[in-house]
């Protein structure tokens, strides 16, 4: 008989692309991992895998026994998730992966109501809504929302925030579900000083030739920046790359540069930086979450959507 823990070590190599990429998406040691093929390998009577090099490929009878894998490791998740969790009663740990300012916007937010919601169920344990979710418990990864997506997808991850510029399409797989929660508008950072400070709004012809902090190249984040001039046939002028909005901030202070950065999880602008709207187009990304479509019945991802949609609805973002 075929083992769950050979066919999920298996679906592993073929989504990850080797042994160590499958060893360290699963935790486990490469070796680990080897075994638990060397053992299916033995219990189904075919090889699965086969040298290339310095790695190892799919045999047709890997690919195959790969693909009913897949189908059979979403069913057993299916089952899981729906016929053996209480709908009354969230519990377990949940993979939550997030883009850093949906961490800080929207991610905090949601732990703070999950804590004080297991706080009010020790304080009152017939409270049957204050219970729910007591047994949840929440991990959390930043990553960006191409990362993230794929996380999701394979396994590694349950739950995913991410973001969608309308001008750099988020490609979602077949297997996910893709649930809007808001919207949320990115504004030009000027230093007080700039002559486009005091504007109430600015459109792209007015950013040719500025000085650009950005973040790093071929981020969603950098594709919205480039195609905000990309209709003037224009590049802008990036001198800096720097991944953490906080940089940005810092760098429009000290009249170095300017940035593009959304409102989500944006600190208070400290004196001397000034937000200015982009309009014609109005520079936004929808924010959503993802998560695999055998997961859809789950109390826990079904809890946490509810409690992210509360925090959505808070926000003044757009």
């Amino acid at each position: 008989m075929i083992e769950i823990a050979a066919l999920r070590a298996l679906v592993a190599v073929e989504q990850q692309g080797s042994v160590v990429a499958a060893s360290e998406a699963m935790g486990f040691s490469p070796s680990a991992v080897s075994q638990q093929i060397k053992k299916l390998e033995k219990q189904s009577g075919v090889t699965v895998l086969e040298r290339h090099g310095r790695g190892v490929l799919l045999t047709d009878r890997g690919m195959a026994l790969a693909e009913y894998g897949r189908r059979i490791l979403g069913e057993l998740e299916e089952l899981q998730a729906t016929l053996l969790a209480d709908p009354a009663r969230p519990s377990g740990v949940l993979r939550l992966v997030a883009f850093s300012t949906a961490c800080r916007g929207l991610v905090g937010p949601l732990l703070g109501k999950l804590g004080a919601a297991q706080a009010a169920a020790a304080g009152s344990s017939a409270d049957s809504s204050a219970a729910a979710g007591s047994g949840l418990e929440i991990r959390v990864v930043a990553e960006d929302p191409r990362e993230a997506v794929q996380r999701v997808a394979t396994g590694e991850a349950d739950l995913g925030v991410v973001h969608n510029w309308h001008s750099v399409p988020l490609v979602i797989p077949e297997n996910m579900v893709h649930e809007d929660l808001c919207l949320d508008t990115a504004d030009v950072l000027l230093n007080s000083a700039h002559p486009l400070a005091r504007r109430a709004a600015v459109e792209p012809s007015d950013l040719v030739g500025e000085r650009w902090i950005s973040t790093p190249a071929g981020a969603i984040c950098n594709e919205a920046l480039l195609a905000i001039l990309a209709g003037l046939g224009r590049v802008p002028d990036i001198r800096i790359y720097d991944p953490d909005f906080s940089t940005h901030i810092a760098m429009v202070q000290q009249g170095v540069a300017v940035a593009l950065v959304p409102r989500l999880g944006r600190p208070e602008l400290p004196a001397g930086v000034v937000a200015v709207p982009v309009v014609n187009p109005m520079q936004q990304r929808q924010v959503g979450i993802v998560y695999r479509k055998t997961m859809t019945a789950s109390p826990s991802i079904r809890h946490v959507v509810r409690l992210l949609q509360d925090v959505a609805a808070e926000l003044d973002v757009d």
